[in-house]
């Protein structure tokens, strides 16, 4: 999965991290590298609970919508 993030250093000194695409989804870290480790941890744990809401019912129809 490939998703844009946003890396902006911070003025109290290391850099944050937010994914426009996951509402909430933000992270930090004192070097560049740190943050964008720390912002796929993130990811995947936002994308966890995503997981279990999207499990499909037996009974449920699953549609598609164009908006």
């Amino acid at each position: 999965m490939k998703l844009t993030v946003m890396l902006k250093q911070s003025e109290e000194g290391g850099f944050t991290v937010l994914v426009p695409a996951l509402p909430g989804c933000i992270s930090e870290g004192n070097t560049r590298e740190e943050a964008l480790k720390n912002i796929r941890e993130a990811i995947q744990l936002y994308l966890e609970h995503v997981e279990d809401d999207l499990m499909p019912q037996s009974e449920a129809e699953l549609l598609e919508l164009v908006v």
